[in-house]
C-alpha cells in the first residue's frame, strides 16, 4: 500500500495544489512532497490531517486503488505497459464502493451550497 501516491491521487482529484497542501499542513514544498514520494513515514494523525484537508476519511486514503475501481485493459497510465486487469466480481465490489463513495460526495457538496 502507497499511502503518499493515494494522497497525490486525492490531492488531484481535488485540484489541490502541492503548495496549498503544503501550506496547510505548514510543511514546505520539498517537505509535503517527500509524503507523496513515500520517502518519509506518517503518523497516523498526520494522515488524519491530510484527510481532513482532502475532505475524505482516512480509509479512503488507506484503501484508494484505481485499479479496483475500474476495469481497465492495456492502459499504460494506470497499470503499467502490456499488463490487463481481470474483469471479476471483486472489481465490481469496489465499483459500488467507489459509486457510494461519490454519491455520499456529492451529498456533502449539496449541503454545503444549502448551507449558503
Amino acid at each position: 500500500m502507497d499511502i503518499g501516491d493515494n494522497i497525490k491521487k486525492f490531492r488531484e482529484l481535488k485540484n489541490i495544489t502541492r503548495e496549498q497542501l503544503a501550506s496547510e499542513l505548514g510543511l514546505s514544498v520539498s517537505g509535503y512532497s517527500k509524503i507523496e514520494r513515500g520517502e518519509i513515514d506518517l503518523t497516523v494523525s498526520r494522515v488524519q490531517e491530510i484527510a481532513q484537508i482532502l475532505e475524505v476519511d482516512v480509509s479512503q486514503i488507506l484503501n484508494f486503488d484505481v485499479t479496483q475501481v475500474f476495469t481497465i485493459s492495456n492502459n499504460q497510465l494506470v497499470q503499467g505497459f502490456g499488463s490487463k486487469v481481470e474483469n471479476n466480481n471483486h472489481n465490481d465490489d469496489y465499483k459500488e464502493k467507489y459509486i457510494k463513495m461519490l454519491e455520499a460526495e456529492i451529498e456533502r457538496l449539496k449541503a454545503l451550497v444549502d448551507e449558503k
